[in-house]
Protein backbone atom coordinates (compact mmCIF):
# COMPACT_ATOMS: atom_id res chain seq x y z
CA UNK A 1 0.00 0.00 0.00
CA UNK A 2 1.20 3.65 -0.65
CA UNK A 3 -0.07 7.16 0.60
CA UNK A 4 0.45 10.18 -0.80
CA UNK A 5 -0.67 13.71 0.20
CA UNK A 6 -1.05 17.21 -0.65
CA UNK A 7 -2.44 20.87 0.79
CA UNK A 8 -2.47 23.66 -1.19
CA UNK A 9 -3.16 27.21 -0.73
CA UNK A 10 -6.58 28.02 -2.68
CA UNK A 11 -4.96 31.43 -2.89
CA UNK A 12 -2.12 30.33 -5.23
CA UNK A 13 -4.05 28.50 -7.74
CA UNK A 14 -6.22 31.37 -7.83
CA UNK A 15 -3.15 33.43 -8.71
CA UNK A 16 -1.44 31.28 -10.93
CA UNK A 17 -4.91 31.17 -13.37
CA UNK A 18 -5.10 34.98 -13.13
CA UNK A 19 -1.12 34.84 -14.03
CA UNK A 20 -0.68 32.49 -16.86
CA UNK A 21 -3.59 32.03 -19.19
CA UNK A 22 -2.55 28.86 -19.83
CA UNK A 23 -2.04 27.36 -16.48
CA UNK A 24 -5.96 25.92 -16.54
CA UNK A 25 -5.55 24.33 -19.95
CA UNK A 26 -1.88 22.83 -19.12
CA UNK A 27 -3.07 21.38 -15.81
CA UNK A 28 -6.50 20.49 -16.21
CA UNK A 29 -8.76 18.57 -18.46
CA UNK A 30 -11.63 19.81 -20.28
CA UNK A 31 -14.20 17.90 -18.21
CA UNK A 32 -11.97 19.15 -14.89
CA UNK A 33 -12.33 22.84 -16.13
CA UNK A 34 -15.80 22.61 -17.20
CA UNK A 35 -17.09 20.72 -13.51
CA UNK A 36 -14.90 23.51 -11.47
CA UNK A 37 -16.21 26.65 -13.88
CA UNK A 38 -19.89 25.07 -12.85
CA UNK A 39 -19.36 25.95 -8.94
CA UNK A 40 -19.89 29.24 -7.03
CA UNK A 41 -15.98 29.17 -6.38
CA UNK A 42 -14.08 27.89 -8.91
CA UNK A 43 -11.12 28.57 -7.33
CA UNK A 44 -11.83 26.31 -4.47
CA UNK A 45 -12.67 23.54 -6.86
CA UNK A 46 -9.60 23.94 -9.24
CA UNK A 47 -7.50 23.95 -6.34
CA UNK A 48 -8.83 20.70 -4.52
CA UNK A 49 -7.99 18.68 -7.84
CA UNK A 50 -4.35 20.26 -7.74
CA UNK A 51 -4.12 18.83 -4.43
CA UNK A 52 -5.79 15.46 -6.07
CA UNK A 53 -2.99 14.95 -8.80
CA UNK A 54 -0.06 15.97 -6.72
CA UNK A 55 -1.60 12.95 -4.05
CA UNK A 56 -1.79 10.22 -6.85
CA UNK A 57 1.64 11.29 -8.23
CA UNK A 58 3.41 11.07 -4.75
CA UNK A 59 1.40 7.66 -4.02
CA UNK A 60 2.33 6.01 -7.63
CA UNK A 61 5.66 7.81 -7.08
CA UNK A 62 6.52 9.41 -10.24
CA UNK A 63 5.09 12.73 -9.61
CA UNK A 64 3.17 15.34 -11.77
CA UNK A 65 4.95 17.60 -13.88
CA UNK A 66 5.02 17.03 -16.90
CA UNK A 67 1.72 14.66 -17.40
CA UNK A 68 -0.95 16.98 -15.19
CA UNK A 69 -3.71 15.70 -17.90
CA UNK A 70 -2.94 12.32 -17.76
CA UNK A 71 -4.42 12.24 -14.67
CA UNK A 72 -7.76 13.30 -14.13
CA UNK A 73 -10.30 13.54 -11.38
CA UNK A 74 -13.94 13.33 -11.74
CA UNK A 75 -16.78 12.84 -9.49
CA UNK A 76 -18.45 14.30 -6.42
CA UNK A 77 -18.54 13.71 -3.22
CA UNK A 78 -16.58 10.74 -3.78
CA UNK A 79 -13.87 11.75 -6.75
CA UNK A 80 -12.46 8.96 -9.33
CA UNK A 81 -9.32 9.00 -10.60
CA UNK A 82 -8.78 8.12 -14.62
CA UNK A 83 -4.75 7.93 -16.01
CA UNK A 84 -3.63 7.86 -19.53
CA UNK A 85 -0.28 8.22 -21.21
CA UNK A 86 2.64 7.38 -19.91
CA UNK A 87 1.11 8.03 -16.30
CA UNK A 88 -0.84 5.24 -16.75
CA UNK A 89 1.89 3.19 -18.03
CA UNK A 90 3.76 3.76 -15.06
CA UNK A 91 1.29 2.73 -12.72
CA UNK A 92 1.22 -0.66 -14.64
CA UNK A 93 4.66 -0.92 -14.61
CA UNK A 94 4.98 -0.09 -10.70
CA UNK A 95 1.91 -2.61 -10.38
CA UNK A 96 -0.32 0.01 -9.12
CA UNK A 97 -3.53 -1.63 -7.93
CA UNK A 98 -7.22 0.17 -6.84
CA UNK A 99 -6.92 3.61 -5.83
CA UNK A 100 -8.77 5.60 -3.73
CA UNK A 101 -9.06 9.85 -3.41
CA UNK A 102 -10.36 11.97 -0.81
CA UNK A 103 -10.36 15.67 -1.43
CA UNK A 104 -11.03 18.69 1.03
CA UNK A 105 -10.79 21.94 1.05
CA UNK A 106 -11.86 25.23 4.03
CA UNK A 107 -11.64 29.33 2.64
CA UNK A 108 -8.06 28.53 2.80
CA UNK A 109 -6.87 25.26 1.78
CA UNK A 110 -7.53 22.10 0.11
CA UNK A 111 -6.00 19.19 0.72
CA UNK A 112 -5.89 15.27 -0.64
CA UNK A 113 -4.87 12.47 0.01
CA UNK A 114 -4.63 9.45 -1.79
CA UNK A 115 -4.26 5.36 -1.21
CA UNK A 116 -3.28 3.26 -3.46
CA UNK A 117 -3.10 -0.72 -3.18
CA UNK A 118 -0.65 -2.98 -4.78
CA UNK A 119 -1.80 -5.46 -7.30
CA UNK A 120 -1.11 -8.61 -5.93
Amino acid sequence: MRVGVDIIEIARVDRAMRRYAGFRSRVFTDAEREYCESRPNPPQHYAARFAGKEAVGKALGCGVNFTWLEIEIAGRPKPSVTLSGSTLAFAERVCAGAMDLSMTHSRELATAICILEDKA
